[in-house]
């Protein structure tokens, strides 16, 4: 059945070869309220105003997804909560990206489901404030289940409360610069913080144009994009440049529902053990390879500083 699906996908992305389209980038923010070196909120409260105001004058529709164990990092759990809700009356809708960031290839369906219900408890009463209910989850770790039974047992959760898997079709490892940029921003070093900016939009120009690159070589036309961010302080800082590099390559921010209306996106998911974005898994099942072998490599410093902070990984 799942071959059969493949092939009929892959129709429809013949068909949609020939249309002039605008290529669109959604921005997904995962890891809400905030993915930080603390747990302070007045911390979280600057990430999350001025990376709102970015956003808004950027003209960038997004997303953002919600771990719901950070609003128990604190004392007070109403404080962290208006964090998400500002994200609401901004105009920006949330997903659930369940409650302990769990993995679905490592943990057992039920105690999955139980995890993302939880994180629905949460979101379902807050969204349905603002007229809204969860249509969108993002599986931790891109982890969409390893076995036949993971991936069908938790899709009948999701299908049974509405959701949708958000997948990922671009990356640029924003997580790895988050830490380092922290801790220069809370030691007040501004010459560090700064150049880590800089190579955090070095490296991101040039994971964009292997994105971009490796879909039209896989699919034959440039499709819509769902790219994976965080919530983070160095997102916050880097918003007008993010939208820069967005413009000068020619993509077009869009919602997330809008750049899922792309045919690309017909391709059915099916079991994943490493947790890839979506690319890879598009290549392997229409058998064909990705330009790997040119991407780009994350700093060394980076990952050096990186690796010395995260002790507790949560990405």
């Amino acid at each position: 059945m799942r071959a059969a699906a493949v092939l009929a996908a892959v129709t429809l992305l013949a068909l949609g070869a020939g249309r002039a389209r605008a290529e669109g980038v959604a921005l997904t923010f995962d890891d809400l309220p905030e993915l930080a070196l603390t747990d302070d909120l007045a911390y979280a409260k600057a990430i999350n105003r001025d990376l709102l105001k970015g956003l808004k004058r950027q003209h960038l529709p997004a997303i953002g997804f919600v771990v719901g164990s950070k609003l128990d990092e604190g004392e007070d759990h109403t404080a962290w909560v208006a964090l998400l809700d500002a994200w609401l009356r901004a105009g920006f809708p949330l997903g659930n990206h369940t409650w302990d960031h769990t993995s679905l290839n490592r943990t057992p369906v039920a105690d999955y489901i139980q995890d993302a219900q939880k994180d629905d408890d949460l979101l379902r009463p807050l969204l349905a404030r603002h007229g809204q209910k969860p249509r969108w989850f993002r599986h931790p770790y891109l982890e969409s289940g390893a076995t036949a039974e993971a991936f069908d047992g938790f899709g009948a959760w999701l299908k049974a409360h509405g959701y949708r898997v958000a997948p990922v079709t671009i990356e640029n490892s924003d997580w790895m610069f988050a830490y380092p940029y922290d801790e220069a921003v809370m030691k007040g070093d501004k010459a560090a913080a700064r150049r880590i900016r800089l190579e955090y939009l070095d490296y991101t120009a040039k994971c964009v144009v292997w994105y971009r690159t490796a879909a039209r070589g896989l699919l034959g036309r440039q499709p819509a994009l769902v790219f994976l961010l965080h919530s983070s302080r160095i997102n916050a800082d880097s918003i007008d440049d993010l939208g820069r590099i967005f413009r000068h390559n020619g993509l077009t921010p869009v919602s997330l529902d809008q750049a899922m209306r792309d045919p690309a996106y017909a391709i059915p998911d099916v079991p994943d053990t490493q947790g890839e974005e979506w690319l890879s898994r598009w290549a392997q099942q229409l058998k064909r390879r990705l330009p790997f072998s040119v991407f780009p490599d994350v700093p060394a410093d980076i990952q050096a500083a990186e690796k010395r902070l995260d002790t507790d990984p949560i990405n």
